[in-house]
């Protein structure tokens, strides 16, 4: 479930995958108030950046959101994602990923995993062959994949069937609206620097994501609920102590590079937007890990001497 977690506050690539997937269907809003939102401004002395933590698939009762965030938008002449709103709305990028998760050493998936797992894959695969078809997969056809990208496949799926959204997560409402806002926006990397992260995962770590994916189907929606649950009351703690420090204790390494080193590597980018001539704001929308603890861009930039505050109206009232 770490990494599956991961994927969910981090990695806005992984919903590529399942973006055909999603239930199509109306669903009827079980939420009657706006989510708390993760947003935060950070001002220099002429201008600011408004940082908001995204949960990279959402459902429709997740929506309106809070008139915080709304101001943030309308304040904002600028947009900035984790990848530009060309490549995110790009169906290349899918393509991409299955591009590089697809094997060219001549083995099949079961070869690199555990008799257990195996089977254990076999069993959902015969039951998911529906969802797989909705995305063009046959079941045989994942014998073809590195086990990272079968188990991504499997993590998006199965929060698909949870209610859970590609096409309503926060980065694509703000895609959407500033397309026509006339907003311009930007990436703070690209499309293949994402791919990579999940490329150069070791094959332990490939299995370990497997397993948890497995198992997380076993399982059903509890842990995924707990998860959106805390985003929508903007618990920092709970994300924090059940995501990301469990995160860099299990797999220190990934938790590096799919955090820490991405986040130094905005940096620059995020400060250049403070330090431009003029008054321009820019709202931010990034996968909520990477604005949380020690390691996020929040305590990086307040370490650098900018203000900071949490914009949450109902966070002051506790």
């Amino acid at each position: 479930m770490r990494v599956m977690k991961l994927l969910l506050l981090s990695a806005l690539i992984a919903t590529s995958i399942g973006a055909g997937a999603a239930n199509t269907k109306p669903a009827k809003a079980r939420h009657h108030t706006p989510p708390v939102p993760l947003l935060w401004k950070v001002s220099d002395a002429d201008n600011a950046i408004y940082l908001l933590g995204s949960f990279h698939l959402l459902k429709p009762g997740d929506y309106p959101l809070s008139k915080e965030v709304d101001a943030a938008f309308s304040d904002a002449e600028a947009l900035m994602f984790e990848v530009s709103p060309e490549e995110m709305g790009s169906p290349e990028l899918g393509m991409t990923m299955a591009k590089s998760g697809l094997r060219t050493d001549g083995r099949t998936l079961k070869d690199d995993l555990s008799p257990g797992t195996a089977k254990k894959l076999d069993a959902w695969l015969a039951a998911n062959q529906g969802q797989l078809q909705k995305i063009g997969m046959a079941p045989q056809v994942m014998q073809m994949f590195e086990p990272w990208f079968a188990a991504l496949t499997i993590s998006v799926l199965e929060m698909t069937k949870q209610g859970l959204d590609p096409k309503l997560g926060l980065d694509a409402h703000f895609l959407t609206a500033g397309k026509k806002d006339g907003k311009h926006g930007s990436g703070l990397e690209t499309g293949a620097q994402q791919v990579a992260l999940f490329d150069t995962m070791s094959l332990d770590e490939q299995r370990q994501f497997m397993d948890e994916a497995l198992k997380s189907a076993e399982e059903g929606p509890k842990e995924i609920e707990k998860l959106h649950t805390a985003w929508r009351a903007g618990d920092t703690h709970t994300l924090w102590t059940g995501m990301a420090a469990d995160m860099r204790k299990q797999y220190p390494r990934l938790y590096k590079v799919i955090n820490v080193e991405r986040n130094d590597a905005w940096m620059p980018k995020l400060e250049r937007r403070l330090k431009d001539p003029g008054t321009d704001e820019t709202l931010v929308v990034v996968g909520a890990l990477h604005l949380l603890g020690s390691d996020g861009v929040v305590e990086k930039l307040r370490a650098k001497g900018y203000k900071v505050e949490r914009i949450c109206s109902a966070c002051r009232k506790k």
